[in-house]
């Protein structure tokens, strides 16, 4: 599956790690790309858990999922 999720708080290259690597390490997730200029999150994985997984990572980094 792939979503793109819009990302409220992202800012700098730190952002980015933060996020492409805290998702990036979920069981199921297969590619995490971070577009700083358009706010959005475009995750590849298996399954809706992993979807709601994955909003929680983000949300622990201190980011809004809209």
């Amino acid at each position: 599956m792939k979503e793109v999720l819009k990302v409220e708080g992202m800012s700098c290259g730190h952002c980015v790690k933060s996020i492409e690597s805290s998702v990036g390490e979920l069981k199921g997730v297969s590619s995490v790309k971070v577009d700083l200029s358009s706010n959005e999150v475009t995750v590849e994985f298996e399954n809706e858990a992993t979807l709601e997984q994955i909003k929680e990572t983000i949300e622990d980094q201190g980011y809004d999922v809209a």
